[in-house]
């Protein structure tokens, strides 16, 4: 009678959780054997193979005299040997020789090809003598003629001109024209030719007289 009584205090003091966790310790102990059944299962099946002796890998190296020497039959195969020391033949590409140049003795500079920016230009360095008032050239006679070979580069600078004669980033153009545009927007020399001819031309004209009268009436107000 005593002892069932402490059964009953024992499970009215268990907790839901707690009777919970029992029985899964139970569980567990109850799947204990057949777990430990299943990985000796697993291990007889595996396989492993047998070591033969008679196939050990020979070493390339030989020790003899207290010197080490290299068997290099033993390192390469013969037909990779062989493929290694064969001469291959390479394919060279050939210069396309069916453009028209100049020849060897001009570096076969190219024929022009005269696209729109090319032609802008060539007219702007026929001009030339426009752009830059102290500077004078040689007049052409006749019409000029675009060269009938050429080639367009780039002046790259050395490594001693790093800050003497370096263009910036900034500055850099793409042809000709781009350069010209902003060394206009810089000085604004053009803008001021154009005033001053203008200014020539309205002088002793109606214009002028009419400037005349409107200072006077200026003056006597």
């Amino acid at each position: 009678m005593a002892d069932s009584t402490c059964v009953k205090d024992v499970q009215e003091d268990l907790t839901d959780d707690q009777i919970q966790q029992l029985l899964l310790e139970a569980e567990t102990r109850l799947r204990a054997p057949n777990a430990l059944s299943t990985q000796t299962d697993d291990l007889a099946s595996l396989r492993i193979p047998k070591l033969s002796p008679g196939s050990s890998l020979e070493s390339y190296i030989r020790q003899g005299d207290d010197v080490a020497t290299v068997d290099a039959a033993k390192i390469t195969n013969q037909k990779q040997k062989e493929l290694a020391n064969s001469l291959r033949a390479v394919e060279i590409k050939k210069a396309n020789t069916d453009k028209p140049t100049a020849g060897p003795e001009w570096f076969n500079l190219p024929k022009t090809e005269m696209t729109p920016e090319l032609k802008r230009d060539l007219q702007l360095i026929r001009m030339r003598s426009v752009l830059d008032p102290k500077r004078h050239y040689k007049k052409e006679n006749g019409k000029a003629k675009p060269p009938e070979y050429s080639q367009v580069g780039t002046i790259i600078e050395g490594p001693t001109e790093f800050f003497s004669n370096r263009i910036t980033k900034k500055d850099r153009k793409k042809n000709f024209v781009e350069e010209t545009l902003a060394l206009e927007r810089g000085t604004k020399r053009f803008q001021a030719k154009y005033r001053d001819i203008q200014a020539n031309k309205s002088s002793g004209k109606k214009s002028f007289y009419k400037d005349l009268q409107a200072k006077r009436t200026r003056k006597n107000k």
